[in-house]
C-alpha cells in the first residue's frame, strides 16, 4: 500500500515537470521542428515533409516578414504560403496568357454549357419510392415560395446550397461501400463529387450578384444541416429514393431558372454584366450578362 502511493507520487511529481514543456504548443511545435524535421526524408511524401516543414519553419517565416517589413527591404523577395502545406500554388495561365486567378477552379475544369435542353421533361412517379420522392420535393418548395417570393437571385442561393449535398454525399458513401468491398465503382465516385462540384459552383456565381441577408444565411446553415443528414440516412435506406429525389430537385430548379429569366426578360430584375468568375468556368463572352448565365446555369442544372 506504502509502495503504491509513493510510485503514484513519484509519477505525479515526473508529469507536473513534464508536463509544460511537451504539452504546450511552442514546446511541441518545437520538438517536432528539431527532431522530425531533421529525420531523413527518405520515403516521406510530399505531404508529409510539407506539413513539418510548415510546423517547424512558421516562426522563422514570421521572422523573415517582420525583418522585411522593419527592415525597410523589398517584399517581393518575400514569399506568402497561401497553402494549407505550406507550398506556393502552381501558376497557371489562361489561353490569352494572362493569369489565372481563380483558386477554386482551373481552367481544365471550364466547360461551355449546352443551352439545347428540353424544359418539359418530366419523369412521371410510377413506383412507390418514386411518389415519396416526388411529394418530398414538392412539399420543400412550398415554404420555398413563401420566404422567398420573387427574389430569385437569394432563392437560387438557397437552391444551390441543397443541390450541392447530394452529390457529396452519394460519392462519399460510394467511396466507403468501395473501400469496404474492395471493388471498384464504376466512376460513379468521380462522377457525383463532380457534380457536388458544379453546384458549389453555381452557389459562387450567385453570391456575387446576390446580397443574402444575415437571417436568409441563418435558413441556408439551418437547412443545409437538416437536409444533409436526411439525405445521408435516406441514401443508406434506399440510393434509388435519394437519386430519384435528386431528379425532382433538378426539375424544381430548372423551373425556378426559367421564372428567373421571365424577371429578367420582363425589367423586373436589373440584367447586370456577368461576374467575372462566371465569365471563365462557362468561357462567357467577355461583354455576357446576368441572363447568359442563368441560361448557362440552367442547362447545367438539366437532369
Amino acid at each position: 500500500m506504502m509502495m503504491s502511493r509513493g510510485y503514484t507520487r513519484l509519477a505525479s511529481s515526473m508529469f507536473t515537470m513534464v508536463s509544460p514543456r511537451f504539452f504546450s504548443t511552442a514546446a511541441t511545435r518545437g520538438v517536432l521542428s528539431n527532431d522530425m524535421v531533421k529525420a531523413p526524408a527518405v520515403g516521406l511524401g510530399v505531404r508529409c515533409r510539407s506539413s513539418m516543414a510548415a510546423i517547424g519553419g512558421g516562426d522563422k517565416e514570421q521572422e523573415k516578414k517582420q525583418a522585411v517589413g522593419g527592415g525597410g527591404g523589398s517584399a517581393k523577395n518575400d514569399k506568402e504560403i497561401v497553402s494549407y502545406w505550406g507550398l506556393d500554388p502552381t501558376k497557371v495561365s489562361k489561353e490569352d496568357g494572362s493569369p489565372w486567378k481563380w483558386t477554386c477552379f482551373r481552367p481544365w475544369d471550364t466547360y461551355r454549357a449546352d443551352l439545347s435542353i428540353d424544359l418539359k421533361k418530366h419523369h412521371a412517379p410510377v413506383t412507390v419510392l418514386d411518389k415519396m420522392a416526388y411529394w418530398t420535393v414538392k412539399s420543400l418548395r412550398w415554404p420555398t415560395d413563401l420566404f422567398f417570393q420573387r427574389r430569385y437571385g437569394c432563392r437560387a442561393m438557397m437552391l444551390e446550397t441543397v443541390a450541392a449535398v447530394p452529390g457529396m454525399v452519394g460519392g462519399m458513401l460510394l467511396h466507403c461501400k468501395s473501400l469496404r468491398r474492395f471493388e471498384h465503382s464504376g466512376g460513379w465516385i468521380k462522377a457525383l463529387l463532380e457534380e457536388a462540384e458544379n453546384e458549389r459552383m453555381h452557389l459562387m456565381t450567385f453570391m456575387e450578384v446576390s446580397d443574402p441577408r444575415w437571417y436568409e444565411r441563418a435558413l441556408v446553415f439551418s437547412v443545409q444541416g437538416v437536409f444533409f443528414n436526411a439525405y445521408f440516412l435516406g441514401y443508406i435506406i434506399s440510393p434509388k429514393f435519394a437519386h430519384r429525389v435528386v431528379g425532382y430537385l433538378e426539375e424544381e430548379a430548372i423551373h425556378s431558372y426559367t421564372e428567373f429569366l421571365k424577371e429578367l426578360d420582363n425589367g423586373n430584375i436589373e440584367n447586370v454584366p456577368a461576374p467575372p468568375i462566371a465569365i471563365d468556368y462557362w468561357r462567357l463572352s467577355p461583354n455576357s450578362t446576368l441572363r447568359d448565365v442563368v441560361l448557362a446555369v440552367r442547362a447545367g442544372t438539366s437532369p
